[in-house]
């Protein structure tokens, strides 16, 4: 069973967060899916992946080419991931379900904390995922630094 951990963005923008928190996932051993609601914003997040520094880089590509299930993290739309993913990261309120949650290793929710719309769907879907009964956690970057403030 798996754990959602919702990162409450308030200092910097998702295209800072997200490297950090998909190198940790590698770290982990997991293939990635990262789950969006637009496909030019993942155009445009799979742009700044590549533009990233090469020391650090992350192996990925964006969903719909000839090598999608061989991708160690791949960027998508879709609820499907034909890269088999252990994790699934939700950007820009893309939803995740509670059988998700429990099927992977985790579910990470990024939300701007700066957009209200955003806001209110992060809290949503942890009302939804912690009735149906799912591990969850709630991190912020408020204090300058990430902390648990919540947790299920």
């Amino acid at each position: 069973m798996g754990a959602a951990y919702f990162y409450h963005l308030t200092r910097r923008p998702l295209e800072a967060t997200l490297p950090v928190l998909l190198d940790r996932a590698r770290q982990a051993g997991w293939r990635v899916a990262v789950r969006g609601t637009d496909v030019g914003r993942m155009a445009w997040l799979d742009e700044k992946l590549w533009l990233g520094p090469e020391e650090g880089f992350l192996p990925h590509g964006l969903a719909g080419g000839a090598h999608d299930a061989d991708q160690p993290i791949l960027l998508t739309t879709g609820p499907e991931a034909a890269n088999a993913p252990e994790c699934v990261m939700a950007v820009d309120g893309a939803e995740v379900s509670s059988t998700e949650v429990d099927a992977l290793e985790r579910v990470c929710i990024v939300f701007d904390g700066n957009d209200h719309d955003a806001l209110t769907r992060a809290r949503r879907q942890w009302k939804m995922l912690k009735d149906a009964g799912c591990k969850a956690q709630y991190w912020s970057e408020e204090s300058g630094r990430w902390e648990m403030k919540a947790e299920t």
